[in-house]
């Protein structure tokens, strides 16, 4: 395995949306599994750069692992949804708040 110099970074698919991540780099996921301090692994690397040379998966790249850990869970801001018909007296509001888990990137190997 060859770990990560100062330089390397990777396209991560994690939980069906793609990242440009880096090491010690701080990313908002969608709510995964697990408590505060645990970590997580993806295996799901689709591209591994170095600075002079780059890796791409087809999909994946062969033995390619991102390792995080788990910072926090939390809510995202509210996003209100407003429907109206003029002139009918039709009116909903709906709102949504997503739930986030903040990780950091600890390791990037091939």
């Amino acid at each position: 395995m060859i770990n990560t110099s100062t330089n390397m970074y990777a396209i991560v698919d994690i939980a069906g949306q793609q990242f440009k991540i880096e090491k010690d780099k701080e990313i908002f996921v969608h709510r995964q599994a697990g408590e505060a301090g645990d970590t997580l692994s993806f295996g799901s690397v689709m591209l591994v750069g170095n600075g002079e040379s780059i890796s791409v998966g087809k999909p994946f790249v062969e033995g390619a692992k991102v390792e995080a850990t788990i910072l926090e869970h939390l809510k995202g801001d509210k996003v209100l949804i407003f429907k109206k018909k003029r002139r009918k007296g039709y009116q909903k509001e709906n709102g949504h708040r997503q739930q986030f888990t903040k990780v950091k990137i600890e390791n990037i190997a091939l």
